[in-house]
């Protein structure tokens, strides 16, 4: 069931619902623009309220504030604070901190907390490890960067040459910190043990996936399953006991480039994939194969951003999940809810 939409004026690429109490209602949605007579990227983020139990419409998803910055390629909540990275088409990671001082949405304030300049090329993906004192980054020039938080500063840790081309994703091991995995438009799917300085090779893998990689995502509630997602079309599932090659027989064509994916907050192994051309889809990957549960084709354009709500509902009552989706050309964000998770 759809919730509400909004056209947000740019090349819609990122969503991401905080996290964090009072502010699990807040969405965060960037865009990406290429303003081809300045010869730039400029770009928003914006703060939405979602309220998917209003009975007015008009309150099921409102917009909240806008920040103009530079092309924003990459949003992440920070898992212990209500403090939002943002990376950019200026080679910046830029830190802001959503706080609340009435106790409604109208007393909410995003503040800059640090920027820091991390590259003369683009920044195109970040993560935070677990607590919340560094930060990953992935580079358009093929290079890796791990970032220090310093109080109001950001500083860089180490980078390094990791693949020939774009980075575009990279990922802490929610299990074991020392380990970075990145994907590339190389093709190569690596991992790095941060232990070491330079970062040492743990494992770099050539041939698995036919085109680029452009996401990784780990099973919370088991951290050995480990997921990748290629422009190839292929969401491949991995051991990672036995890192030698996919557990094929979970891997599954979804029928455009996985772009992103998120696991559910609450429901064990499923998964919401952006699948480029092919909209978005709901996966159950369990024991068995990886079965697609649904799909979401109300967006005309390529399905970019995607991100699932954390609430209490959700957390009793799957069928009560969240959805915020985003597409890049018709700059669209969407808000709804999945149909099908209460059969699982």
């Amino acid at each position: 069931m759809d919730l509400g939409s909004c056209y947000l004026g740019g090349n819609a690429d990122a969503v991401e619902f905080c996290p964090h109490r009072p502010f699990r209602h807040v969405l965060a949605a960037a865009t990406y623009t290429l303003q081809e007579q300045e010869q730039d990227r400029a770009g928003t983020v914006s703060l939405f309220s979602v309220d998917a139990g209003a009975e007015d419409a008009s309150r099921r998803l409102r917009l909240l504030l806008t920040v103009d910055t530079a092309g924003v390629f990459d949003l992440k909540w920070s898992p212990v604070l209500p403090l939002l990275a943002q990376a950019d088409a200026h080679g910046r990671l830029t830190l802001r901190r959503l706080e609340q001082e009435d106790g409604s949405d109208t007393g909410i304030v995003f503040t800059d907390v640090c920027l820091g300049d991390i590259s003369s090329s683009m920044c195109l993906y970040v993560d935070w490890n677990q607590t919340s004192d560094s930060l990953s980054v992935g580079l358009s020039d093929g290079s890796l960067s791990v970032v220090s938080i310093r109080e109001d500063r950001l500083e860089v840790a180490e980078q390094w040459a990791a693949h020939q081309y774009e980075v575009w994703t990279c990922y802490f091991d929610r299990a074991r910190p020392h380990l970075l995995y990145s994907g590339s438009d190389d093709c190569c799917f690596n991992c790095w043990d941060l232990r070491e300085s330079p970062s040492n090779t743990v494992f770099r893998k050539k041939k698995s996936h036919n085109m680029g990689v452009c996401c990784i995502a780990q099973n919370p509630l088991e951290g050995n399953m480990l997921l990748t997602g290629s422009y190839d079309e292929f969401l491949r599932v991995w051991d990672m006991r036995l890192m030698a090659k996919p557990v094929n027989e979970k891997s599954i064509n979804l029928g455009g480039g996985v772009w992103r994916m998120k696991y559910h907050p609450s429901v064990a192994d499923v998964v919401l994939a952006a699948c480029m051309h092919n909209g978005f889809a709901i996966v159950k990957v369990g024991a068995g194969d990886a079965t697609v549960v649904e799909t979401y084709c109300k967006h005309e354009s390529l399905a970019y951003g995607a991100d699932w709500q954390i609430s209490e509902e959700a957390e009793q009552n799957g069928n009560s999940s969240v959805v915020a989706t985003c597409s890049f050309y018709d700059r669209i964000l969407r808000v709804w809810h999945p149909a099908n998770l209460v059969e699982l």
